[in-house]
């Protein structure tokens, strides 16, 4: 499986990158109870953070609302995935868990302040390209709509778009059949490659630490 960036994404933003991580025979279940507890932790801690600070004043939301503009998309009406997490926590309407993959995705979203997409990848077909969408990329989502992804990054393999940093498709979500993944970081572009590289070697290991398998990763 191949992965390419659209080159009028980097016309537009010259630093642009993701980071991919590639996991194989993983085994997704109800998450532990320490997962559990770390998300619920880490929900609560931010949720006092968010009483005294703005959501402008978290690096990595604001810098992905800065990237949302840049592209077209309007960040005050469809919402980098990142952001909907915090302003859902700011109202104290905390992540109900749903399986070991997806709660560890959520969690690491948080920590990092980035959008992020993880893929069952024996339902992609073909190759990945991460591109801008328009009115011709949708799909019903995770959000139980369908969503028109005109001006917002998106994910699409050969047979249609399946993911974004906005919300992703339903055809490609991970449940507890999924073996094999693809995990997709909406990395900052201001982060630097050996950072970026950190990050990943941080997150794969927190993710097959929790649900088994291999992990292979790369920064596009």
């Amino acid at each position: 499986m191949k992965l390419t960036i659209d080159p009028q994404i980097k016309e537009i933003l010259s630093e642009f990158k993701i980071g991919i991580i590639h996991y194989n025979n993983i085994t997704v279940s109800e998450s532990p109870q320490m997962l559990k507890g770390r998300l619920q932790l880490f929900q609560e801690q931010l949720y006092f953070d968010l009483e005294d600070k703005d959501i402008t004043e978290f690096p990595g939301l604001l810098e992905w609302q800065l990237i949302w503009k840049a592209l077209g998309a309007d960040p005050s009406r469809y919402r980098p995935a990142a952001e909907a997490l915090y302003r859902r926590i700011k109202k104290q309407n905390y992540l109900a868990t749903v399986n070991s993959a997806i709660d560890m995705n959520s969690f690491l979203s948080l920590q990092y302040e980035i959008p992020l997409g993880l893929y069952d990848a024996d339902k992609i077909e073909g190759d990945i390209q991460i591109a801008v969408g328009t009115s011709a990329d949708r799909y019903e989502g995770l959000n139980n709509r369908v969503n028109t992804l005109t001006g917002i990054l998106v994910s699409k393999d050969s047979k249609s778009a399946f993911g974004s940093p906005y919300v992703d498709s339903k055809r490609t979500a991970v449940t507890e059949q999924t073996k094999n993944a693809v995990h997709i970081f909406y990395l900052r572009p201001s982060m630097e490659r050996d950072t970026a590289l950190q990050l990943l070697t941080a997150a794969s290991n927190m993710f097959t630490g929790i649900n088994g398998g291999e992990a292979e990763f790369y920064v596009l």
